[in-house]
């Protein structure tokens, strides 16, 4: 059984002490999905908003939240990022738009709840501009893709799923 390591002797929460850790590359992806009406994707993608480029703020909304993540989430470490990408994908077939981020460092700690932040924050941000064009619009499939480096190894979603 894994031990939840934010959760010291007394059974409090606390920020977990990486003094000792060892640094290592760490990398993280996560994807979240956007479902809208057609109309309101069509929009989107013609670059026909009247807020402006709904991709491009979505994209800095979603970098800045990672870069922003200790300030967001109680208990994580502020965290030196050395890339924070975030990707964007109309894919109109489904009605949605597929987030994906990416973020890296060199450190004592993982990136998981970096690449998370930012794949929501993206999301909420889409949401945000579009709002006024449709209510409904629904953020689904937040999750982790995958990790690498560290003590608790590397983690990958099946390619399936």
């Amino acid at each position: 059984m894994t031990r939840l390591t934010h959760i010291n002797q007394a059974g409090e929460a606390h920020m977990v002490d990486v003094s000792t850790k060892a640094e290592t590359v760490r990398e993280a992806r996560a994807e979240a999905l956007v479902v809208m009406h057609p109309e309101t994707l069509q929009m989107i993608v013609d670059g026909k908003h009247h807020k402006g480029d709904v991709f491009a703020t979505a994209r800095i909304a979603g970098i800045q939240a990672a870069k922003r993540t200790w300030e967001l989430i109680p208990l994580c470490h502020p965290l030196m990022l050395s890339k924070v990408e975030v990707t964007l994908e109309a894919q109109p077939e489904q009605q949605r738009v597929r987030i994906e981020s990416r973020c890296r460092l060199s450190g004592k700690t993982g990136v998981e709840m970096e690449a998370l932040t930012a794949a929501s924050v993206a999301a909420l941000t889409i949401y945000d501009m579009c709002k006024a064009v449709q209510k409904d619009i629904v953020i689904e499939r937040l999750r982790l893709l995958s990790k690498s480096g560290g003590k608790s190894g590397d983690f990958e979603v099946n390619s399936n799923d």
